[in-house]
């Protein structure tokens, strides 16, 4: 179960003249590589969600990815690219030495997980994608969906502060509220991680690659369909997803049929963080992978 757990080692990483930090749990020799969502969140809610993973003889390694945590945050709405990050994925890897790894992506982490896997697939011994889609113009069908069970003059409304760019509109905002608190995290309080790395969003990189909420995509990734491209990842792949995730159980499905060698677990009560809504499946499921794919 998932506990606050100090670093064992802190690095300071150069990525194209940028500082980047990394965090190092463990000495084991399979390393859970973890890319955390946003865009633009520090790794907190992640890497305190996986650090606890030491305990059965892994390493742990998280980073604050640029423009994040304590990460350097440069203003310059160039850098917010997929590609980009893809390629600091792996300055991070190849810097602190982590050779073949269990590449875990978490949201957007996901996305990026995919496409470094497709990018640098000699590189991962497993793909484990959670709460994530290789399909962003299903998954805005799937919002529309979800927001329509808001009631039509609910919805109305959205759209009206959409159209009119009115975001921070307090009926807006609170409609927002309830879709978070039934497909993000559907805990009464959320956890101190989760918090933490909320607030300190920075909404710079979310803006550009995703949009103004969790459930309004219009950033640089709108169009990102990696679906077709899925069959050449051939490692051994888990999907992860919760019955009530904002990023659906039909975006999972649609992830496992076009994957060779993947499996697909659905948690029940939890929606975007099984990881802190339903941990009693969620860490079992999550090691008996790994225990199945160690030096793979």
């Amino acid at each position: 179960m998932w506990r606050e757990i100090r670093p064992d080692e802190r690095f300071e990483i150069d990525v194209d003249g940028y500082r980047v930090v990394a965090y190092s749990f463990g000495t084991g020799s399979e390393t859970v590589f973890c890319l955390n969502g946003g865009p633009g969140l520090p790794c907190d809610y992640l890497r305190e969600a996986h650090s606890c993973l030491i305990d059965k003889g892994y390493r742990v390694v998280a980073f604050d990815q640029l423009g994040t945590g304590a990460s350097d945050r440069p203003d310059d709405l160039s850098l917010w690219t997929i590609g980009r990050y893809v390629e600091e994925a792996e300055t991070v890897r190849k810097a602190l030495g982590l050779g073949k790894v269990h590449m875990l992506g978490h949201s957007w982490g996901g996305w990026l997980a995919i496409e470094y896997a497709l990018t640098y697939s000699e590189n991962l011994k497993t793909l484990i994608l959670e709460d994530t889609v290789a399909d962003m113009p299903h998954l805005i069908s799937e919002l529309e969906r979800l927001r329509a069970a808001l009631g039509p003059e609910t919805v109305s409304m959205m759209q009206k502060h959409e159209a009119q760019g009115t975001y921070n509109h307090p009926e807006y905002l609170a409609a927002v509220t309830i879709l978070n608190y039934r497909h993000v995290c559907r805990l009464p309080e959320w956890p101190a991680p989760v918090r933490r790395s909320l607030d300190d969003w920075n909404m710079a990189p979310y803006e550009t690659m995703q949009g103004p909420n969790e459930f309004l995509y219009i950033g640089n990734l709108k169009d990102w369909n990696r679906i077709p491209d899925l069959p050449r990842l051939t490692l051994p792949v888990l999907i992860t997803t919760g019955e009530h995730d904002e990023l659906t159980p039909a975006c999972a499905l649609r992830m496992k049929l076009a994957l060779p060698n993947a499996e697909l677990k659905v948690f029940a009560n939890a929606s975007h963080m099984p990881f802190y809504e339903n941990p009693q499946d969620y860490y079992p499921a999550l090691l008996d992978f790994l225990a199945r794919h160690e030096a793979g």
